[in-house]
């Protein structure tokens, strides 16, 4: 009769551990080196693609030519002048930076995933704008905020006329000389606020887009990858662009502080101003979003099998 009792007990350990282990299937957690990996890998891809945009976007901000509201035109002006190198300069200081930086902010974003997610594996919007935002803020103190300096210096530099800096390495070296490491963080707080607003939004949105595509059984291939990167991508440049504007302002050769900045870009040119170099960031992160979160998902699948 003992063993008849004690049946029911087995039985109800046995479905819970069950059950325990079919939660955790479901919850797909993705480990920290391959978030790091497939980030990292993903970065890299995207920058080396998009970058002419990146640098038609940072010229408009500084102050560009009368058909600044076209990246094409910056490209083809910058080109005719200074022939097509110049399109790519800082360009090894981003796809570095990029690289490191993405790897970053997929290692932060799954880890937080990880732990907010539900037992079926979701991530409720809500959760995913506060997971992508924390990852932004990691991102932009570990990596983004050192290398945007650099890169924005470099071209504010190039499109001076007169040089001093010879390139990354030769930029990072006479600002930590000159004025100390302080200076490779200016613009930290206004880069801080564009890396968390900018994460989240992405993220978040990314992950709605995605939650979405599953509930309504649209086939999840590259393409459908793809085009839910590139919309979240959208979403990004015009809730954001105006973090993005203050930042390069910060971090232009000079440097400003981050009030200073603001105020120094309104009374110039007004508050629309804020939004210059969207039609570049647009260009960028559509493409951007599309590059990235496709080649994510692609090597993280792959490496998971």
């Amino acid at each position: 009769m003992a063993t008849i009792q004690q049946a029911p007990a087995v039985v109800a350990v046995q479905n819970a551990t069950s059950g325990a282990k079919l939660a955790e299937k479901k919850k797909h957690k993705i480990s920290p080196a391959l978030s790091l990996f497939a980030g990292g890998v993903a970065g890299a891809v995207e920058a080396s693609i998009t970058y002419p945009f990146e640098f038609a976007k940072t010229r408009a901000q500084l102050g560009g030519s009368q058909n600044s509201r076209n990246p094409f035109s910056v490209i083809a002006t910058t080109v005719r002048q200074d022939g097509v190198r110049a399109v790519y300069t800082g360009c090894t200081t981003l796809i570095l930076g990029t690289t490191f930086k993405a790897g970053v902010r997929f290692l932060s974003f799954d880890s937080i995933r990880n732990m907010l997610m539900d037992e079926q594996g979701k991530l409720s919007p809500a959760r995913g704008i506060l997971a992508g935002m924390i990852a932004g803020t990691v991102e932009s103190v570990v990596a983004v905020t050192p290398t945007e300096r650099v890169k924005t210096a470099l071209i504010d530099d190039a499109k001076s006329g007169n040089r001093q800096f010879r390139g990354g390495t030769h930029a990072l070296s006479h600002m930590i000389k000159t004025r100390g490491i302080s200076e490779v963080y200016r613009g930290l707080v206004s880069t801080t606020l564009k890396q968390s607003a900018t994460s989240a939004v992405r993220m978040g949105s990314y992950n709605v887009i995605k939650e979405y595509t599953k509930t309504n059984n649209i086939p999840q291939n590259t393409l459908t990858t793809f085009a839910s990167g590139a919309i979240a991508g959208t979403i990004t440049v015009y809730a954001t662009q105006p973090f993005d504007t203050i930042k390069t302002m910060a971090q232009s050769a000079k440097g400003a502080g981050t009030m200073e900045a603001l105020t120094k870009v309104v009374t110039e040119r007004g508050v629309r101003a804020l939004w210059s170099g969207s039609t570049m960031r647009l260009g960028r992160l559509v493409m951007s979003g599309g590059i990235v979160f496709s080649v994510y998902e692609f090597v993280a699948g792959m490496l998971s099998r």
